[in-house]
């Protein structure tokens, strides 16, 4: 399954090898891959499975209330595509009264949790947890990716050295459907530093992008900010979302929010990351 014939050539920095990531992870064996059906992730576990064979590559998605009601179908929509050994497991990560309190290190109690559930199903299958972590994602405040890193996993992406720009190009030069699909982080990624998380936020965060997706936004964040909910969508889109107010305020006030902003910066991931204080950005994983 190959498209590669229809895609133009790469200009600007060489392609890193496919083979060089396929070689990175014949060598680190046996893999369950943390898989949350994103461009990084399938990209990841279709390229192990190329390395290693269906049976020595394990998909697992972590599925909690920060995950949206979404994904869960997409990740078996991917699986079902490329033939890959798949299952999903429960991670309590609301059960950590740190997470909830939602400190700047909440990722990383985040990555915890998860680790707290791969390690067994890891060990079950003589392998190692492998996360889609690209050169990119290590400039941001990303706590996680060290607690990840201190309980054994690993990030072949990073050690063959492919950005996300990478992981798109040879993803859609493979046929991923997911070369372009926006990034899908964690719901609480949308919720301020310092405000608890709960379930009813996580909700409404998710009913409210869910519905804005629906009118045709395809990258969209809704940042929670008590009653306000704030819209970000791509800068090409906010004339359409102006243009459109009555339809986006309804759908998000439908998702329980008293008043509804549209930021006029236009969506950027981890925007809320600003309000870290760079000394916040090296708090311990635990």
């Amino acid at each position: 399954m190959t498209r590669s014939d229809a895609v133009p050539a790469r200009t600007g920095p060489a392609l890193p090898a496919l083979g060089t990531l396929e070689s990175v992870l014949a060598r680190t064996g046996p893999v369950v891959v943390a898989f949350s059906g994103g461009a990084d992730s399938a990209f990841l576990a279709v390229a192990a499975q190329r390395a290693l064979g269906a049976g020595r590559v394990l998909c697992v998605t972590a599925v909690s209330a920060s995950l949206g009601a979404e994904e869960t179908e997409h990740c078996a929509g991917v699986v079902r595509e490329w033939g890959l050994r798949w299952r999903t497991v429960e991670t309590a990560e609301m059960d950590d009264p740190v997470y909830v309190r939602n400190g700047p290190d909440r990722c990383a109690r985040c990555k915890e949790a998860l680790m707290d559930a791969l390690a067994p199903i890891a060990d079950e299958e003589g392998a190692t947890v492998v996360l889609g972590v690209n050169r990119d994602d290590l400039g941001d405040h990303r706590p996680g990716q060290a607690a990840a890193a201190g309980r054994g996993a690993r990030f072949p992406l990073v050690e063959a050295g492919f950005t996300k720009a990478d992981v798109r190009e040879w993803s859609r030069r493979i046929g991923l459907s997911t070369w372009d699909r926006p990034a899908a982080p964690c719901l609480s990624s949308r919720i301020p530093y310092g405000t608890p998380v709960t379930f009813q936020t996580l909700r409404s965060v998710d009913e409210a992008e869910s519905g804005l997706r629906a009118l045709g936004f395809r990258e969209v964040r809704v940042r929670h900010h008590g009653s306000v909910a704030r819209v970000e969508v791509g800068e090409t889109d906010l004339d359409e979302a102006l243009a459109r107010r009555d339809e986006v305020v309804s759908v998000v006030r439908a998702a329980g929010y008293a008043f509804v902003a549209l930021d006029l910066e236009g969506f950027r991931s981890g925007g809320l990351n600003r309000l870290v204080a760079p000394g916040a950005r090296q708090l311990p994983a635990g």
